[in-house]
C-alpha cells in the first residue's frame, strides 16, 4: 500500500512541472491570429454600442446616461 501511495504522490508531482509557456513556444502565442483582440478598430466600434444601448445602467462602470451628459 505504501508503494501504490509513493509512485502516486510522484506521478502527482511530476504532472505539475510543465505549468505554463516555455521560451520556445512564445513566438506561436505572439501570432497576431491568436491575439484575443484581433481588430482594435472592431472592438471600439462593438463598446460604442454596448454603451448606447446601456444608457440607464451607464454602461461599464460610467456614470451617467448614454446622451453622453455625465
Amino acid at each position: 500500500m505504501k508503494k501504490v501511495f509513493c509512485i502516486f504522490a510522484a506521478l502527482s508531482i511530476a504532472g505539475c512541472s510543465s505549468l505554463g509557456v516555455e521560451p520556445w513556444e512564445r513566438d506561436v502565442l505572439a501570432k497576431e491570429e491568436m491575439q484575443l483582440i484581433a481588430d482594435p478598430l472592431d472592438v471600439a466600434i462593438d463598446e460604442h454600442i454596448y454603451f448606447s444601448k446601456e444608457a440607464s445602467s451607464g454602461g461599464r462602470g460610467f456614470g451617467g446616461g448614454g446622451c453622453g451628459c455625465n
